[in-house]
C-alpha cells in the first residue's frame, strides 16, 4: 500500500512463445524467469496482493512456489500473440477484485522477460505514480545511439531509403537528441487509467529512467546476454 492506495501486482505469462517456447518457464541464474518476477513482487513493500495471469497450468504451478497467487487461468479469447496488455491487466484487475471483495487503486505489471529488475526499481516506479499523480509510470531506459530511429533505414526489393527523410542530416551522434524504449521492468497504472481510460497509458502518463544494463528477453542472444550481464556482475562483486 502507497499512501492508503492498493496496489496489485500482475504477471503476465501466457504458455504460447514463437520465439522461445514456454519462454516464461526457462531459467535465468537458476530459476524459471516466472518465478524471478515473483521473487522480486515479495520484495516490493508497496505491493499488497500479487498474481499471475497464464493459459498454462505448469506456469501456474511455478509461479506460486515462488509466492504468486494464481487463482485464475487466463481465457483463451485473451491468450494469444496478438493480445494487448491493456486486455490482460483489466481481467486480471476485474478478476481478482471479484475474488477478493477489494478494490484495487495501482496496478504494476512485471513482465517475466525483465529479469534484471530490483525491487528497488519496482518500488520507485510505484512511488513516482502516487507522488507526481500520473495516469501511469514505465519504466524505461535511454536507447543506444546505434538503435535511434534517425540512424534507422528502410530497405525494400534491395533499394534502401532513411526510415525518417531527417536521417539525412545526422553526421555525428551528439547530434541525436536521447531516446528512450520500454524495458519491462515495471509499468504502474492508475485503476481509473485502466479502467475508466482503457488504457494502460493514459492522458498523463510518466517515465521512470533506469540507468545501466537491462535486457528484455526474446531470443536466445538475449538470455545469453542476461547471463552474461549477470556473471559479469557477480564477479564485479567478488573482487
Amino acid at each position: 500500500m502507497i499512501a492508503g492506495r492498493r496496489v496489485l501486482a500482475v504477471v503476465p505469462a501466457r504458455g504460447g512463445s514463437k520465439g522461445i517456447p514456454l519462454k516464461n518457464l526457462r531459467t535465468v541464474a537458476g530459476r524459471p524467469l516466472v518465478a524471478l518476477a515473483g521473487d522480486i513482487a515479495r520484495q516490493v513493500p508497496e505491493i499488497d496482493r500479487a498474481v499471475v495471469s497464464t493459459d498454462y497450468p505448469e506456469i501456474a504451478r511455478v509461479a506460486r512456489e515462488a509466492g504468486l497467487d494464481a487463482p485464475f487461468l487466463r481465457p483463451e479469447p485473451i491468450s494469444g500473440d496478438r493480445v494487448g496488455d491493456w486486455d490482460v491487466l483489466s481481467h486480471a484487475l476485474t478478476a481478482i477484485e471479484a475474488n477478493d471483495g477489494q478494490t484495487y487503486d495501482i496496478v504494476v505489471m512485471l513482465q517475466p522477460t525483465s529479469p534484471l529488475r530490483t525491487a528497488e526499481m519496482v518500488s520507485a516506479t510505484i512511488r513516482m505514480l502516487s507522488e507526481g499523480n500520473w495516469d501511469s509510470v514505465w519504466s524505461v531506459s535511454e536507447t543506444d545511439s546505434k538503435g535511434h530511429p534517425l540512424k534507422q533505414l528502410l530497405v525494400q526489393d534491395g533499394a534502401m531509403d532513411y526510415y525518417d527523410p531527417a536521417g539525412a542530416s545526422i553526421i555525428a551522434r551528439q547530434q541525436l537528441v536521447p531516446v528512450y524504449h520500454r524495458n519491462g521492468i515495471a509499468y504502474a497504472i492508475t485503476r481509473e487509467c485502466l479502467i475508466e481510460q482503457r488504457s494502460i497509458k493514459g492522458r498523463r502518463s510518466g517515465a521512470y529512467v533506469v540507468p545501466g544494463d537491462h535486457v528484455s528477453i526474446d531470443t536466445e542472444w538475449d538470455i545469453a546476454l542476461v547471463e552474461f550481464i549477470l556473471a559479469r556482475r557477480a564477479g564485479e562483486g567478488a573482487a
